[in-house]
């Protein structure tokens, strides 16, 4: 007997009750989180434990993830860069630069609304775009 991880159930369970921002700003991550700390009072700090590595071309790429828990809520936010030397978290998405998941919690219209709007207001920022699953192809290189 063999057993097998059906990625379908674990790619339903792990974007249940999330949104995905896709981010335009041509700006380091660091600099991009600290713009969102500012505006937000959010605390996003690096987190090596869930760095996404992806093999190809006989190469290993970084993609690293910073994280903030909201204080006295379920929310959980994940701000991805999307490129590490020249490869690609998401290739359906090369044009965007970093992709930023909520997570844990259902979130209103509206709260997306006041992130993209706060997104918007920072200078590098040229475009926020929230994407649906339904248009994600590479889903599972998001599971940390």
């Amino acid at each position: 007997m063999k057993l097998r991880i059906d990625n379908d159930i674990m790619l339903d369970e792990f974007f249940e009750d999330t949104r995905l921002l896709g981010i335009v700003a041509p700006i380091e991550q660091y600099q991009f989180c600290w713009h969102l700390n500012q505006i937000l009072n959010f605390d996003f700090r690096i987190n090596n434990n869930i760095e996404i590595q992806l093999n190809k071309k006989d190469r290993k790429y970084f993609f690293p993830i910073y994280q903030y828990g909201e204080k006295g809520g379920t929310i959980k936010h994940y701000l991805y860069n999307n490129e590490d030397d020249g490869e690609y978290l998401l290739p359906e998405f090369k044009h965007l630069d970093f992709l930023w998941l909520m997570k844990d919690d259902i979130m209103k219209n509206e709260e997306v609304r006041i992130f993209v709007n706060s997104v918007k207001s920072i200078h590098a920022v040229q475009m926020v775009v929230e994407l649906t699953n339904e248009k994600i192809k590479n889903k599972q290189h998001l599971i940390f």
